[in-house]
C-alpha cells in the first residue's frame, strides 16, 4: 500500500470517529507522513510534515497490518515496531478511529 492508499484508507476510516482524539497527530512512514487534527471540525488529513501533539514512527508493512487489523497498536508498541514520540495519551486514543 502506498502513501496515497494509506491516506485515503485512514479519512475512510475516520469519518465515524471525527473529534475522538481531539489532537494532531502525525504518522511518519517509510515514505512519507500522513498527518491528522482531530481538534477541528471536518478532521483535517494530508501527507504535510507539520508539528503534532504526538508522532508514530512505523514502517509502511507494519502500519498496514494496523490498519487491516491483523494486529493492535498496543502489540506493535511492546514489540517496538512502533515508537512514540511526544504525547503518549494522545496515541492512546487511536483505538477509536482503528479499533
Amino acid at each position: 500500500m502506498n502513501l496515497t492508499d494509506t491516506t485515503n484508507k485512514i479519512k475512510e476510516l475516520s469519518k465515524n470517529s471525527s473529534g475522538q482524539i481531539e489532537s494532531k497527530i502525525k504518522f511518519k512512514l517509510s515514505d512519507g507522513c500522513i498527518f491528522i487534527d482531530d481538534t477541528i471540525n471536518p478532521t483535517i488529513i494530508n501527507n504535510e510534515d507539520i508539528e503534532a501533539h504526538c508522532t508514530i514512527l512505523i514502517d509502511n508493512s507494519d502500519f498496514e497490518k494496523l490498519l487491516n487489523k491483523e494486529t493492535d497498536s498496543m502489540q506493535m508498541f511492546m514489540s517496538g515496531k512502533m515508537k512514540i514520540e511526544g504525547d503518549m495519551t494522545v496515541a492512546m486514543k487511536l483505538s477509536s478511529i482503528f479499533g
